[in-house]
């Protein structure tokens, strides 16, 4: 066989096999994430099984259910939370847990500043299109962007947004831009898309084309 026809067919089946290795490595890290949560509660359980039935913790213990289990025991209580947090007394213990880790300094600055910044990419924003694209790291080259909230420069009067830059594919990381309000590109993405296009490293778009150079209005919303 030629070489150049191997060096072909490898090439043609690493890019045929990219997207599933992608969404494998990205799912790992997720599962894994959960089934982390979960881990210490399903390891206190196998070993008070331990006691009582050795050979069943000894089997799930080599068996490799641990993970799974630790998976489900982590999306059950994703559930539990959800279906709590829509029902009245739901609201009320969550409203109160709330109250509790704001009493705690370095608690409620890292939560605190978590939960608004989820609120925010949950909402639409009101003026602003969420989703822009920013001149990042230098100008000339663009990054996908979720504007978060508007601020105005002492001085010069002029208005900044702030942009959450995440990062790809690991999203939950980024950067954090202060950028003029008529420096920012808008775009027509809804959030789904933008962070579909930023998990797959930009194979899935909402269109084939870059958003066009026109700029957002520079003034409050």
């Amino acid at each position: 066989m030629p070489p150049l026809r191997v060096k072909r067919y490898l090439i043609t089946g690493l890019l045929t096999f990219l997207p599933l290795w992608v969404t494998v490595l990205v799912f790992k890290f997720v599962l894994g994430l959960l089934a982390g949560i979960g881990a210490p509660l399903v390891a206190a359980l196998t070993e008070a099984l331990g006691l009582v039935a050795p050979h069943a913790a000894d089997t799930l213990n080599r068996s490799g259910l641990i993970f799974v289990l630790a998976l489900l025991l982590t999306l059950g209580g994703l559930y539990a939370v959800g279906w709590l947090a829509n029902r009245v007394i739901g609201k009320r213990l969550l409203d109160a847990f709330d109250a509790l880790l704001q009493r705690i300094p370095l608690v409620q600055t890292i939560y605190g500043g978590t939960k608004k910044l989820t609120a925010v990419l949950q909402n639409k924003p009101g003026g602003t299109q969420r989703v822009v694209l920013v001149d990042f790291p230098r100008p000339g080259m663009k990054v996908v962007g979720f504007v978060t909230r508007t601020l105005i420069e002492e001085g010069s009067g002029r208005e900044m947004a702030a942009v959450f830059v995440p990062t790809t594919p690991n999203p939950t990381g980024g950067y954090l831009a202060m950028v003029p309000m008529g420096e920012l590109t808008p775009t027509d993405w809804t959030m789904d898309q933008a962070m579909a296009f930023i998990i797959s490293g930009g194979a899935v778009a909402p269109d084939g084309n870059l958003p066009a150079p026109p700029r957002l209005p520079d003034h409050a919303p």
